[in-house]
C-alpha cells in the first residue's frame, strides 16, 4: 500500500505540500510506509485497534439508544509538526492561559476588565459557566485553570487560530499517551529516527502540579482525583490518570468534610485529603452552595475550599472563560491583561447579540457555522454549507429568539491529514487539542495533544460523539537523533 494515488484536493494537507511532495520532517515515515508490503500497513492498523480494545480504552456517546461504551477510533499514520511551528504555538498558548487566569481571577474578584468597559459586563454575568458563589475567591498561588485543552486548527492559509478553550474539566489526555505507546509499537524504528518529543512524562507533571498546590506545610501532600462514576462519558481516562499519578480515585461518596477537613474514607479510617484534581461539573461539587439535589457531591467542600484547607483543580467558576460568547473577546482580554498582540488568533466570530453581526449571521446561515455557546461535543451547531433550508429556517428562529446563546463563525478549509481507509488513503479533517498545565513557577504546554480526526467523509465535525476519531501527534525535536521516548520498550508483535 503506497501514497502514489493520494490526493490532496485543495486543502492544506498536514504529510504533504500541494505538489505532492512530503513535508519537512514527514519523508521517513512516508518511505517507510511505501516500501511496507502489501496489506502489512493493514495488518498494523488491525493490530493497534486490538491492543486498543484489550486497553479498554472506551468512551460513552449519551445520544445513542443504548448508551454503550465505544471503543474511541484510531488511525495508524501520525500527524507530524515541526519543532519551529510548535514552539510558536506553544508560546502563544502559554500566552493566552495567562491572559484568561487573569480575567478569571478580575471578574471574581475587581472586575475591571468590565468597569473598563473591554467585555460587557452583562455578557459575563449571563454566561453558563459564571457561578456567583465564586465570587471575592483566591484560589491558591492565584491560579484558576490549572489544566487546559485548547482547540486549535489550521486553516487553507496554513495558520493555526484557537476554536475553543476548555478550562473546565478537559478530557482526551489519556487518548494521547496510549496512542503514543501504540504508535512506539507499530513504528519503532521510524519513530527512534524522527526524534519525537515525549508525552509519556505528562502524569508526573501533572502530578507535581497538583502536589504544588496543597495548603503550606503538607510534606507529603494526598492527591486525589475525583471521578463522577463509572457511567460518566470520560471514566476510563480518570482511572487511568488515577493509575499513571498513583492516587485514589474517588467519588463524593468517599469524601466527608470532618472539622474542618476534606477526609477521604479508608479501610483504616478517615485519611485527609489536601488537592482535589476534579473530574466533576461545578454544578455537582457541594449541595450546600450548587444544585441542592446533587447525589454526587460533598456538602460543606466549598466552605474547606475558602479557608484554604483543601485545593481544587480546575478551581469553580473556571467556565466563565470558556464560554463561546466570551471567547470572541479574548484578543482584546489579552492585550488588557498582558499589553500584548495574541500570537494565536481566534477565528473570526460573529456574536449574535451584536445587532449588526445578528444580521449578517441570519443572511448568510448557508455559509456560516453556528454554534450555541452553551453546548458542546459538536451539539447544539448548524455547518451552512451542509445544511437544509429546513434546518436554517429553525437555527434562525433559535437565533432571534435568544441571540445571546449563538456565534458564528465561516467555513474554514480545516487542514487534513491522509487516513486508512481499507486498502488506500483519503483525507480527513483534522483539529488538535494541547494540553497546558500551570503550575506554581511555570505553565508548561505538552507536545503536540490529540489529533482528532473526522473520520466521516467531509466532515468538519472531529467530536468522537459525532463519529470522530484520533491519531498521534508528533513533534519533532530539532536537534535531531533518536527519540527522548526510545528508551521506553518499544513492543513486539506490531
Amino acid at each position: 500500500m503506497r501514497f502514489d494515488g493520494y490526493k490532496t484536493e485543495g486543502f492544506y494537507d498536514e504529510l504533504f505540500d500541494p505538489q505532492g511532495n512530503p513535508r519537512q520532517g514527514a519523508d521517513l515515515l512516508i518511505k517507510r510506509i511505501n516500501g511496507l508490503p502489501e496489506t502489512e500497513l493493514q495488518r498494523r492498523q488491525k493490530a493497534a485497534e486490538r491492543a486498543l480494545l484489550n486497553l479498554g480504552i472506551t468512551f460513552n456517546v449519551y445520544s445513542d439508544e443504548d448508551q454503550s461504551e465505544k471503543i474511541f477510533p484510531f488511525d495508524i499514520v501520525p500527524r507530524i509538526i515541526q519543532a519551529k511551528e510548535w514552539a510558536a504555538l506553544e508560546r502563544g498558548l502559554k500566552q493566552r492561559i495567562s491572559a484568561l487566569n487573569s480575567f478569571i481571577d478580575d471578574v471574581y474578584n475587581d472586575q475591571k476588565i468590565l468597569k473598563d468597559g473591554i467585555v460587557p459586563t452583562e455578557l459575563v454575568l449571563s454566561a453558563d459557566g459564571f457561578r456567583k458563589p465564586c465570587i471575592g475567591l483566591k484560589p491558591p498561588c492565584g491560579i484558576w485553570c490549572h489544566i487546559t485543552g485548547t482547540d486549535l486548527v489550521r486553516g487553507g492559509d496554513g495558520q493555526y487560530y484557537v476554536l475553543e478553550d476548555n478550562l473546565r474539566c478537559p478530557s482526551g489526555v489519556s487518548y494521547v499517551l496510549e496512542n503514543r505507546l501504540i504508535m512506539k509499537r507499530t513504528f519503532p524504528m521510524v519513530f527512534d529516527a524522527c526524534s519525537v518529543q515525549p508525552v509519556t512524562d505528562y502524569p508526573n507533571h501533572l502530578l507535581d502540579m497538583l502536589q504544588d498546590l496543597a495548603p503550606q506545610g503538607m510534606r507529603a501532600p494526598v492527591v486525589v482525583v475525583w471521578t463522577p462514576g463509572i457511567f460518566n462519558s470520560a471514566y476510563f481516562e480518570h482511572s487511568f490518570l488515577a493509575q499513571q499519578m498513583g492516587v485514589p480515585l474517588v467519588e463524593g461518596g468517599d469524601l466527608v468534610v470532618h472539622r474542618g477537613e476534606v477526609m477521604m474514607r479508608t479501610t483504616k479510617g478517615l485519611e485527609r485529603v489536601d488537592v482535589i484534581y476534579r473530574r466533576i461539573d461545578d454544578d455537582f461539587m457541594d449541595p450546600k452552595v450548587f444544585r441542592e439535589d446533587s447525589m454526587l457531591g460533598v456538602p460543606g467542600l466549598m466552605a474547606v475550599y475558602r479557608n484554604g484547607r483543601v485545593a481544587l483543580a480546575n478551581a469553580p467558576g473556571t467556565g466563565v472563560a470558556d464560554d463561546k460568547a466570551v471567547y470572541a473577546y479574548v484578543p482584546e482580554i489579552i492585550r488588557y491583561y498582558l499589553g500584548e498582540e495574541p500570537i494565536i488568533n481566534n477565528v473570526p466570530t460573529y456574536a449574535c447579540w451584536r445587532d449588526e453581526d445578528r444580521q449578517y449571521v441570519l443572511e448568510n446561515l448557508d455559509k456560516l457555522v453556528v454554534k450555541a455557546v452553551n453546548e458542546s461535543g459538536g451539539y447544539g451547531m448548524l455547518v451552512g454549507p451542509h445544511s437544509t433550508k429546513e434546518e436554517q429556517a429553525e437555527f434562525a428562529k433559535r437565533i432571534k429568539a435568544n441571540p445571546r446563546t449563538y456565534i458564528a463563525q465561516p467555513t474554514l478549509a480545516l487542514s487534513r491529514v491522509p487516513v486508512l481507509m481499507d486498502d488506500h488513503f483519503e483525507g480527513r479533517h483534522v483539529d488538535l487539542r494541547p494540553y497546558i498545565l500551570y503550575g506554581k513557577d511555570k505553565i508548561s504546554v505538552m507536545p503536540g495533544g490529540l489529533t482528532r480526526v473526522a473520520l466521516k467523509k467531509g466532515s468538519l465535525v472531529v467530536n468522537s460523539s459525532q463519529g470522530g476519531g484520533s491519531k498521534d501527534t508528533w513533534v519533532l525535536n530539532s536537534a535531531g537523533g533518536t527519540s527522548p521516548e526510545s528508551s521506553i520498550p518499544a513492543g513486539e508483535g506490531l
